[in-house]
């Protein structure tokens, strides 16, 4: 089998197991499990993995970064505002509406990577990007409304923080940039979640919450924790090391087509044609910047090749 195609089915196996992250998610918070619980484990226990296989894979980037005190403090601002801040906004916005939903709006996330890079670099959107930021807002106004724009079919708090998770989930695109160019991706995540973690349960001294560990909140907690964080992190780091980032990224769009599946057969949600309509008009946003990146990269590729 080609590297590519084995790359291509490693991420979108990862973007299947993120679906399964959102649901697990709504299935804990159901059973009376806190998102600050939640959070914390999930950052904690994920956090912990990652930075035992980079000791493993990639030790002399652990040993650099923890004797770079200014590198980690930016990673620490990271693992709070792109980690810490990402999860809980995201687990609070399924908690208010639906796990489907609340991936769908975090999905607008590419957007507000546009909007800033058009903004930090002072150059106008393409055709492109302009209509993807159209069907953005239209795809959330139909799923905010259900199509009556006289009236709100999601709950205010639950379209705010959906919202607020995409532009922290723009933060944690962001943010690290520079830091897994010159430490890696394992140390840097692994580093992040760890700190964002031990603030959460500190901070909230999380070890006074309930968590009563019956069948169903383990299972969801494999889920969560196992499929939708540590085994989709690591399968997709594979798999974008085969086909690139910028494939990478239009491949991982099954996410919340992948959530809203989970959300329909595992949990029965029900959604309305217009939130579909809505959910499509995002994803469509999403793919129209992805395939952009991708068609650039490919020309850069070829380019290089060609001198």
């Amino acid at each position: 089998m080609k590297e590519t195609t084995k790359g291509t089915i490693y991420t979108l196996i990862a973007g299947t197991a993120w679906g399964i992250s959102g649901v697990s998610g709504q299935v804990l918070i159901a059973n009376g499990i806190s998102v600050i619980q939640i959070t914390s484990l999930r950052l904690l226990i994920a956090g912990l993995f990652l930075l035992v296989l980079a000791q493993m894979t990639a030790p002399d980037n652990l040993k650099r970064t923890l004797r770079d005190k200014r590198a980690l403090l930016h990673i620490f601002i990271f693992g709070m505002l792109g980690m810490a801040f990402n999860q809980l906004a995201y687990l609070v916005a399924i908690q208010h509406t639906n796990a489907g939903t609340a991936t769908v709006l975090q999905y607008l996330c590419p957007v507000l990577v546009l909007a800033y890079t058009c903004l930090h670099n002072r150059q106008r959107p393409t055709l492109v990007e302009v209509l993807a930021i159209l069907l953005a807002i239209g795809g959330t106004v139909l799923i905010a409304t259900h199509g009556q724009v006289t009236s709100l079919a999601v709950t205010p708090l639950g379209l705010f923080w959906g919202i607020f998770s995409a532009l922290t989930y723009a933060i944690y695109i962001i943010l690290p940039v520079r830091l897994i160019r010159e430490f890696g991706s394992l140390t840097v995540m692994g580093l992040g979640m760890l700190s964002g973690g031990l603030v959460m349960t500190f901070g909230f001294q999380t070890w006074n919450y309930s968590l009563p560990l019956t069948t169903s909140n383990l299972l969801a907690l494999v889920g969560i924790v196992g499929i939708g964080t540590i085994f989709a992190y690591t399968v997709f780091l594979e798999g974008v090391s085969k086909v690139g980032s910028a494939k990478g990224s239009l491949l991982a769009s099954i996410e919340p087509v992948a959530s809203v599946f989970f959300s329909v057969l595992l949990v029965h949600e029900l959604f309305y044609p217009m939130d579909l309509v809505g959910m499509l008009l995002i994803l469509l946003a999403v793919m129209g910047i992805s395939t952009k990146d991708f068609l650039l990269q490919k020309r850069q590729v070829n380019g290089e090749r060609n001198d």
